[in-house]
């Protein structure tokens, strides 16, 4: 190599696992500078508005060095002691590391992993696209309509990415260009996730984490689910059918060849067999079971928070769901006639590929410990009641959705985010006066938002390089959907704070 030649090094934004581990560093480091404090607590825990005041840790510099050691197995299952409130391995009292959401985020890979073993999802969206293929506009509502549902439901995103060799050959085969395949594949199922309803890999985390259930406002994510994807849709389909009339006005362009592949390309798929047909069924059951069994029924048909939960209501937290999960992996397994050896190895690999959101997950609450035992988080949340004390609760919400989206672009994990912020922002919601579900709803719509353009997630970078869209053209084409959205998101949130 010559003097002075150096191949130019491509920047890679970091993983969330090491930008966690950055923002572990960090955070023990500046506790080191924020004087602790704490507030009094009520009944249910929430701080007392009004009485914080200065106390003394009592941390040594050990003490401080064990609890960065520590962190990340006090984030799994690190203890809280009733007495002092300082969270360790050895103590006696309530969990408060998230060894419960880590066996969910396991059980619900295990879930998926099998059911996409057997091939009826797959099947059952290639099917459904192909007997819509004359209908262009029902095709894509159709498509989007699924994606988003099962993004809302379960964060359906990184599933999508097998989708492309199938739909953007048939959308060229229906007159479309290739930026209609990528709206179609990645706004339809980021819209969902935007506007998840019991996501668990957003909503569940972040419910946990502010310390309510996962059916808490509920009826404000349907709401917005199904007006924003509406409005995805439409925006979509109104596209598409602009390139149709006039393929000159396309952003994307097209390919040499992109006729003739999509002619190739656009044969008839195989059919839904018996099995498959029985496995999409235990499917959408063990969904809707799962909606059913976290609904506060009694507060979502009421309108009262307070009001006396009805004799049919479950309350299913983590612990439940994540049994339930292993159970309907093993039920889909033995409909789909998999097999011992195959069921037991798909299971095990299933968990195992979702070890790294549960990484995450634990990570970012070993952050949240050190914040605990170092008596720094009630002072965070001092420094900003004041600014919190008299704003509108409307306003509270939307400042809650805008704050969020730097922090979404530098985790772009949606687990580690909610576990990272939501216990400095479900407080600062019982100072507003706004429930801790809108915030939970302002914290997801941020995350959502972001996920839709932001280049570090594996959906939008990775969907626009199957797709051979550039990523310049694709921000073009989904920047008018964006402000949209985020006026439709500020709306809902104003509504549902004020509603609170």
């Amino acid at each position: 190599m010559e003097p002075g030649s150096r191949t130019a090094r491509k920047f890679t934004f970091p993983s969330a696992i090491t930008v966690l581990a950055a923002v572990t560093l960090a955070v023990w480091l500046l506790a080191f500078l924020i004087p602790s404090g704490q507030y009094e607590r009520n009944a249910d825990g929430a701080p007392v508005e009004g009485t914080y005041q200065r106390v003394d840790s009592g941390q040594s510099l050990t003490d401080r060095f064990d609890d960065l050691f520590l962190a990340p197995v006090n984030g799994l299952y690190g203890i809280q002691d009733a007495g002092s409130g300082e969270v360790g391995p050895d103590f006696s009292g309530e969990l408060y590391g998230s060894a419960g959401v880590f066996l969910f985020v396991l059980a619900i890979g295990a879930f998926i992993t099998v059911v996409l073993a057997t091939g009826a999802l797959d099947r059952g969206i290639s099917r459904l696209a192909h007997r819509l293929r004359r209908r262009g506009t029902l095709l894509i509502a159709g498509i989007m309509g699924i994606f988003s549902l099962l993004g809302t439901v379960e964060g359906w995103a990184e599933e999508t990415l097998g989708f492309y060799g199938l739909i953007v050959p048939l959308m060229l085969a229906l007159g479309y260009d290739r930026m209609v395949a990528t709206g179609t594949i990645i706004l339809g199922s980021g819209v969902g996730v935007l506007c998840s309803t019991v996501n668990p890999f957003a909503t569940g985390v972040a419910s946990s984490a502010a310390g309510i259930s996962l059916g808490d406002g509920i009826v404000l994510r349907a709401a917005m689910w199904l007006v924003l994807t509406a409005v995805t849709i439409a925006y979509v389909a109104r596209y598409a059918s602009r390139v149709r009339r006039d393929p000159a006005r396309s952003l994307s362009g097209f390919l040499p060849g992109d006729r003739e592949q999509a002619a190739e390309a656009a044969g008839e798929p195989p059919g839904l067999t018996g099995t498959h047909r029985a496995v999409l069924v235990v499917v959408a059951l063990v969904f809707a079971f799962m909606i059913f069994s976290v609904v506060p029924w009694s507060s979502a048909l009421t309108g009262d928070a307070d009001a006396e939960p009805y004799g049919f209501e479950l309350g299913w937290s983590f612990p439940h769901l994540a049994a339930l999960f292993l159970a309907a992996a093993v039920l889909v397994g033995l409909v789909a006639r998999m097999g011992e050896q195959r069921l037991s190895a798909t299971l095990v690999q299933g968990a195992g590929d979702f070890i790294s959101p549960g990484l995450v997950i634990v990570l970012a609450r070993g952050v949240t410990v050190i914040m605990n035992n170092a008596q720094v988080t009630d002072t965070v949340l001092h420094s900003v009641e004041s600014a919190v004390r008299g704003t509108s609760s409307a306003l509270f919400a939307v400042i809650v959705f805008v704050v969020n989206l730097p922090l979404a672009f530098l985790i772009p994990s949606s687990s580690g985010h909610a576990t990272l912020s939501m216990p400095i922002l479900a407080p600062l919601a019982d100072f507003a006066g706004v429930s801790r579900a809108v915030v939970v709803t302002a914290w997801q719509s941020a995350s959502g938002w972001m996920n839709l353009w932001v280049p570090t997630t594996a959906v939008t970078i990775g969907g626009v390089a199957l797709a051979k869209v550039g990523y310049n053209r694709y921000l073009r084409f989904a920047a008018p959907l964006l402000a949209v959205l985020a006026v439709l998101i500020c709306g809902f949130l104003a509504l549902g704070a004020a509603l609170s």
